[in-house]
């Protein structure tokens, strides 16, 4: 943590500039998702602009957790449960991909209405 002046006015510096880089990322997701000439993949909603979408997502996430969160200065234990929770939801997201390709049409659980 900061015990100077200097090492204070080193962290506004730092907590502004990631700032400025949430707002840029906030207003480029605003501006992917509402003009077309920015829309990248086919015309519309598709695979592509989710997967920008959550790219973008994803770094202003991972800069709020390392910076604002402090998760920059914590000890390694952090950084693997951390990485353990998203093996976690990317195994469940997989479970759930895996189950919408291949349906139960079983008597039990389809009554096929």
């Amino acid at each position: 943590m900061a015990d100077t002046p200097e090492a204070i006015k080193k962290s506004v510096r730092t907590y502004l500039f990631v700032g400025a880089i949430l707002f840029i990322g906030t207003i480029t997701t605003v501006l992917v998702a509402t003009v077309p000439a920015l829309d990248v993949g086919a015309h519309g909603f598709d695979k592509w602009d989710c997967i920008l979408g959550l790219s973008i997502a994803t770094i202003k996430a991972s800069l709020v957790a390392f910076i604002f969160m402090h998760l920059n200065h914590e000890k390694k234990a952090v950084y693997w449960l951390f990485a353990s929770g998203l093996c976690m939801v990317c195994s469940l997201a997989g479970l759930t991909a895996l189950a919408l390709g291949d349906p139960i049409f079983d008597k039990f659980f389809y009554s096929g209405h």
